[in-house]
């Protein structure tokens, strides 16, 4: 196995006596889907944001392409550009067009010219499939095609890595489906993506593996195929009962 694109290393992370995570290990390789799933309180969405740096482990450490981001000497800002991250709520700018949402970090961190940075947004609002919303406001969007603007947006920055904290679960249940189906496509191009997401039709088509956690801790680790068929943890079980019908 070649570097994986992800390490983690021993990662706690507490705020106060609240211990979010205990001593996680983690590997992910490059173009490999991982779809984080675990009640809530388990750590998940605290894990994802250590490995972009929007929270600063208690201790341990998060390798990406092999460079700490613990480091003194890393810059955080420059290895922050090569991840996408897509969150809950859109966090477009509502005064700004769709195309200007796309086109602002080209401008500011990729240094990209306008007629670029222009092409590149239009590219890949067809790819999310609302090509016509360029000109739109996010305030004139439904939440599933503002959720595709901002998938979108991660995307301009020609990312090596996506990280997706629950991006449909403030979306209705119609406007599930469009967003899912654009991150399906995602997964197919070989992009490495981390997935924190209830969405098990969404973990079965795409994810190569499902890491369930639970009290800050990796529990599971496993295919989609054995977390279904054959889960090891009691504490799995009980997890997969109450969201699977």
């Amino acid at each position: 196995m070649s570097e994986p694109i992800i390490k983690i290393v021993d990662l706690h992370k507490h705020y106060g006596h609240v211990k979010a995570l205990r001593g996680v290990n983690l590997e992910i390789q490059k173009g490999q889907v991982v779809v984080i799933i675990g009640p809530s309180g388990s750590g998940k969405s605290t894990l994802l944001r250590c490995i972009n740096h929007l929270e600063k482990p208690t201790s341990g450490h998060v390798y990406i392409h092999g460079v700490d981001l613990e480091s003194k000497r890393t810059n955080i800002n420059q290895m922050r550009a090569e991840i996408g991250m897509v969150f809950q709520q859109f966090n477009l700018f509502p005064h700004l067009t769709v195309l200007e949402n796309i086109t602002l970090a080209q401008r500011v961190v990729r240094k990209r010219g306008k007629e670029e940075r222009e092409r590149i947004a239009r590219e890949l609002l067809a790819r999310v499939g609302i090509p016509e919303k360029a000109d739109a406001y996010p305030g004139q969007l439904s939440g599933g095609q503002q959720q595709r603007v901002a998938i979108a947006r991660a995307l301009a920055m020609n990312p090596q890595i996506m990280l997706f904290d629950e991006p449909t679960s403030a979306l209705d249940p119609e406007m599930i489906k469009e967003v899912l189906d654009v991150m399906l496509d995602l997964a197919r191009t070989g992009m490495t993506m981390v997935c924190v997401t209830h969405e098990m039709g969404f973990a079965k088509a795409a994810a190569n593996r499902i890491i369930f956690m639970d009290e800050g801790q990796i529990v599971e680790d496993t295919t989609p195929y054995d977390l279904y068929n054959n889960p090891k943890s009691e504490r799995t079980k009980l997890f997969l009962s109450k969201i699977l019908h």
